[in-house]
């Protein structure tokens, strides 16, 4: 008996596009699985069964894309489209009513646009200091406390 190579040529590409709309859809839901199973195998020797392991039987070394593409096959798992949870939107009205975050409309929201000083009649340049005047008083407040004479001793 030999046995026949399981792997992305066995299942048939065809016969698992009949169970799925396209075939990009294949590849993301088999993604999925496959990372789901990867996920199980990962956490099983820490005791978190917060994945499904495989739904058939596997083969030694066997990858979790093909486990996960023979799970298709073999109709374990169906493909479906996510919806929206229904009614999440009323929910959420009646929990946090007419809740909006401050906006163009709202009368108190925080101004934060800064203005910048002036002095009538004076550019910001011609008060403020230059790099030079600072760097100037910075060395005047670093040496105004030490004495000379220390530092000859």
């Amino acid at each position: 008996m030999t046995d026949q190579y399981e792997g992305i040529v066995n299942p048939p590409i065809d016969s698992l596009l009949e169970r799925v709309d396209s075939k990009y859809a294949l590849v993301l839901f088999a993604a999925k699985r496959a990372r789901q199973i990867n996920a199980y195998y990962s956490q099983l020797h820490e005791g978190l069964f917060e994945y499904v392991g495989p739904l058939v039987d596997t083969h030694l070394n066997e990858k979790p894309l093909s486990i996960a593409l023979r799970e298709v096959e073999s109709d374990v798992l169906v493909m479906r489209e996510e919806q929206a949870h229904p009614g999440v939107a009323e929910l959420a009205d009646e929990e946090f009513g007419d809740f909006q975050l401050p906006g163009d409309d709202d009368p108190f929201a925080a101004d934060l646009t800064v203005a910048e000083p002036t002095i009538e009649g004076v550019e910001p340049e011609a008060y403020a200091p230059s790099r030079v005047e600072r760097e100037a008083q910075v060395q005047e407040d670093v040496t105004e406390g030490v004495d000379v004479a220390d530092e000859d001793a």
